[in-house]
């Protein structure tokens, strides 16, 4: 086939070949801004995006856990170690009965008190961690700052707070 046998423009072709491009980069938009509001407007890089959210989900269900005082369930998702009962000569930087100190519902160790609600509010790559805040039992201010490591999956308590976006820290 040569240059002068090549077959008829089609226009109709052309406009739907350029209607369904559209619509993909269309589609990839949204798809890119959802996930964007989906996990926070984070400021990060999209490559990002799952750290964020993988974190704020662990600090959601860790703190679900501590709300409904299952208190072994929940020092399993802090140590990322649910069979942690098995090995618990390996944690004794933070023992479990420090934990139940600082998370039990009638702990005089914590300034939340009883924790019967959580709202996440900020969240932040901060190094190799996930800093993310909660808001505890309706306050609206002062903030339960926690990190969640992205190498080793565990949880800690952050060692900076951030600004919440309404500036009540």
């Amino acid at each position: 086939m040569t240059l002068l046998d090549a077959p008829r423009y089609d226009a109709a072709k052309a406009r739907q070949r350029a209607r369904i491009a559209l619509g993909s980069l269309a589609a990839l938009c949204v798809l890119f801004i959802a996930t964007w509001l989906a996990i926070g407007h984070p400021i990060e890089a999209p490559w990002n995006w799952y750290s964020y959210w993988r974190g704020q989900h662990v600090v959601d269900h860790f703190l679900h856990t501590v709300e409904a005082n299952h208190l072994a369930e929940a020092y399993g998702i802090w140590n990322n170690d649910p069979d942690w009962q098995q090995h618990a000569s390996r944690y004794t930087i933070y023992t479990f009965a420090r934990f139940q100190r600082d998370w039990g519902p009638d702990s005089m160790d914590n300034e939340y008190g009883t924790i019967s609600s959580h709202r996440i509010v900020v969240a932040k790559i901060w190094g190799s961690a996930v800093i993310v805040g909660s808001l505890m039992n309706g306050r609206k201010s002062h903030a339960l700052f926690l990190a969640w490591d992205r190498s080793t999956h565990t949880l800690s308590f952050a060692p900076v707070e951030l600004t919440l976006p309404n500036g009540g820290n």
